[in-house]
């Protein structure tokens, strides 16, 4: 019986595969289920075998793993040193490039992220970014994030002040002169202290742009009052805001206060490096709303590649170890973390389930988008993006559409040893599946 090649799997044509032995996150629980896939999206059995007869051409042997929804990043300034904040001819070369090398940290899709700049540089970065299916070419483009330039020059982290502005006119007119043409852009991080701030964020989430609060000095109720207005996320709670104080906790205080509408969830971003938070302050913010929290890396042009200098947008940045800082400086630049590193560390800082860590970094980023029907899910008629772990979770494959994009380092049938590679490099005669083969269909 020959093994499935690459690009032969689900998501490559009509087969239906069945993913058995497995442990699939649904409903907020690892369940012992089997995971079914045709064209691309997750089937419901019941309705495959009792509405079409129909039954798997493939079956694929998970030996206990543990199937999760695919990441999703919606912080990521770049990595592998690539820095999406810098102006080019070839920024697309950049974005592919690093999403090519996150599908081994189980992203599946991401928001390329762009700290404050000159108008210039969003001139020219953001028509060059699109909006771009994943695949075994790399993970998904969903949109950018804009983090800056309005925003505060007291809280702007390594933000460069040169670059910083304020709303002078209302509306989008400093919007749009800032950065051109929004169309590919999915977040826009903002102070919501800022003058006339409340009618730039009825303008963009009317434009269906989510609205961050961030790199600010606002106290709680001009916090509420951002909300009210539309906005619906913290960019990387606790840091770049004021301190949480008893009297006026600030934004931190969104968690838990009591003018957010009924049935409005505000999702704040956490960097579980290690670095950026203390485990004791991640515990307090997930055990104030487990439901709102959204892991993102905050990872710029380092991660990947270890200690020394390096850019983040319009400043230099020096890496040691698993700390960036604007060079010359003890103020954090960002992070080297990738997301698989960030879900293990926050599940050992919470002390959270393995449910709860997931989700984190799947399910709560897409309903945050608005793309949980499609994304960070499971369930029946979602994409079939997802991603197998082990118990430790470590990420040993991920897959796209029901598609095989990445697998770890394994030992094939023989004691050959093998990888998976993506793509054009996929190399001849390898396993295409990191479960073991248990059958196919007699055309196969």
């Amino acid at each position: 019986m020959p093994s499935p090649q690459p690009g032969s799997g689900p998501g490559s044509g009509s087969h239906i595969i069945q993913f058995t032995n497995c442990r699939i996150l649904r409903d907020h629980a690892l369940l012992r289920e089997d995971l079914w896939v045709r064209d691309g999206r997750i089937l419901d059995p019941e309705k495959l075998f009792f509405e079409e007869k129909a039954s798997a051409d493939r079956r694929l042997d998970c030996e206990g793993g543990i199937l999760a929804p695919g990441f999703i990043d919606v912080q990521i300034n770049g990595g592998f040193g690539v820095d999406f904040s810098l102006a080019s001819e070839d920024v697309g070369s950049g974005v592919a490039l690093v999403a090519h090398k996150i599908l081994s940290h189980g992203v599946t899709s991401f928001c390329p992220t762009l700290v404050s700049s000159p108008p210039e540089v969003y001139h020219k970065v953001l028509p060059q970014i699109q909006v771009r299916r994943g695949g075994p070419h790399g993970a998904g483009v969903l949109g950018v994030h804009l983090e800056g330039p309005f925003i505060s020059r007291e809280k702007r982290g390594a933000h460069p002040e040169s670059c910083l502005r304020s709303f002078t006119h209302g509306a989008l007119q400093d919007v749009l002169a800032t950065y051109g043409n929004l169309d590919s852009v999915r977040i826009i991080t903002l102070a919501p202290e800022l003058d006339r701030s409340g009618e730039v964020i009825r303008a963009l989430t009317t434009r269906g742009i989510c609205v961050s609060l961030g790199h600010s000095v606002a106290n709680l109720r001009e916090a509420e009052e951002a909300v009210l207005q539309g906005a619906s996320f913290i960019t990387h709670l606790f840091n770049a805001m004021l301190p949480f104080h008893h009297r006026d906790p600030g934004i931190v205080g969104l968690l838990t206060s009591e003018r957010i509408p009924a049935g409005r969830q505000v999702f704040y971003g956490m960097i579980a490096d290690g670095v950026h938070t203390n485990p004791a302050a991640l515990r307090i913010a997930h055990r104030a709303d487990p439901r709102g929290l959204v892991l993102v890396t905050d990872a710029i042009q380092a991660m990947g590649l270890g200690n020394g200098r390096h850019t983040l947008g319009q400043q230099v940045v020096e890496v040691d170890g698993l700390t960036a800082f604007v060079a010359g400086t003890k103020t954090l630049s960002g992070s080297v973390a990738t997301m698989d590193a960030c879900v293990r560390h926050f599940r050992e800082a919470s002390g959270c389930s393995v449910e709860m860590a997931l989700e984190a970094a799947s399910l709560h980023p897409a309903q945050l988008l608005g793309i949980e029907k499609q994304k960070g899910t499971l369930d029946y008629g979602a994409d079939a993006d997802f991603v197998m772990l082990d118990d430790s979770l470590h990420v040993q494959a991920t897959y796209i559409a029901g598609e095989l994009v990445w697998r770890a380092v394994a030992r094939a049938t023989g004691n050959q040893d093998w990888k998976w590679e993506t793509g054009a490099n996929a190399t001849p005669g390898l396993l295409a599946h990191p479960c073991l083969l248990l059958s196919a269909s007699a055309s196969s």
